[in-house]
């Protein structure tokens, strides 16, 4: 077998892989990035999740059949919901976020999560604990790490430049 149809094959195990791994409902679909390992998660009102290939998650819809809960365990997602549209909670080993129309990213990493506003305003607070929220604005992040205050911050052109490139922007 060629190195290109072996690329493909591998790809094509990869993404059915993550299709049975998402537990997703029947109103979204996923499609592959093609030359990347990227995948997009489309799903009924209006969110749409491009995730790396690393990502875990899962996806509860709520009574109007709309995506309500996304349980992420791993990677980095890039989530974009319109106004008017789903407006899950996004929750990770570390945090939840909620949203009301807006683009951001959320990075997972063993001890921590990172949540980035690309546009809008996202509502960040632990998993656990009563500390309080921090709301981002566009250009702000918040690295989310248990036992640590939560620290607004306007995040540098390198660090946003790092995380964005892994979605081809």
């Amino acid at each position: 077998m060629s190195f290109a149809r072996m690329m493909i094959v591998s790809a094509l195990l990869m993404f059915h892989a993550l299709q049975a791994h998402a537990q997703m409902p029947e109103n979204c679909a996923l499609t592959a990035v093609s030359d990347s390992d990227r995948y997009v998660l489309k799903c009924a009102g209006n969110l749409v999740i491009e995730m790396d290939a690393a990502t875990k998650l899962g996806i509860a819809n709520g009574r109007d059949g709309l995506a309500e809960r996304v349980t992420l365990t791993g990677g980095t997602v890039l989530i974009d919901v319109e106004p008017g549209g789903a407006a899950p909670q996004i929750r990770t080993p570390h945090a939840i976020a909620a949203v009301r129309g807006t683009v951001y990213a959320v990075d997972i990493q063993s001890s921590s999560t990172a949540v980035f506003v690309v546009r809008g305003a996202v509502n960040v607070r632990h998993l656990h604990g009563s500390d309080g929220s921090v709301e981002l604005q566009a250009g702000q992040g918040v690295d989310v790490t248990p036992g640590q205050s939560l620290e607004v911050k306007t995040w540098g052109e390198g660090r946003v430049r790092t995380l964005l490139s892994r979605f081809g922007q």
